[in-house]
């Protein structure tokens, strides 16, 4: 098992960044690593980031301004070579059709609800890429 795990955090709101970080904690799960951020507030950065750095995951805010997490899980699925897994935050259960457009792997509606989220992220992590 890694020492640590890299999760790609996406959002323009630096509360819902904040969210994500509480729901974690050290780590999501007993059995998976601890995990260490990397903060993105704009698209840019996240396709930096996910050229430059190892990540095991990616969390991606569906409600990001001006760019929402749905369309940029369908970009880096669509463009980035063996795109880690990714998480969706979206707004209400009724977009769950369109996080299937965008190829996510995993769907937890906000405000984060720390058990859920937990427990999405740990089943990401822990799943053979």
């Amino acid at each position: 098992m890694p020492s640590s795990v890299s999760v790609l955090l996406y959002s323009s709101d630096a509360a819902v960044r904040a969210q994500v970080r509480l729901a974690t904690g050290r780590s999501p799960a007993s059995d998976v690593p601890p995990v260490g951020f990397v903060e993105c507030a704009t698209l840019p950065a996240v396709l930096l980031a996910l050229d430059t750095s190892r990540i095991d995951a990616c969390v991606l805010d569906g409600e990001a301004v001006p760019i929402g997490g749905m369309g940029v899980c369908r970009q880096i699925k669509n463009e980035v070579y063996r795109c880690p897994p990714v998480l969706l935050l979206i707004g209400r259960p009724q977009d769950a059709w369109l996080a299937t457009w965008s190829h996510a792997d995993a769907v937890v509606t906000l405000p984060v609800d720390p058990v859920e989220f937990a427990a999405s992220l740990a089943a990401l992590l822990r799943a053979p890429r």
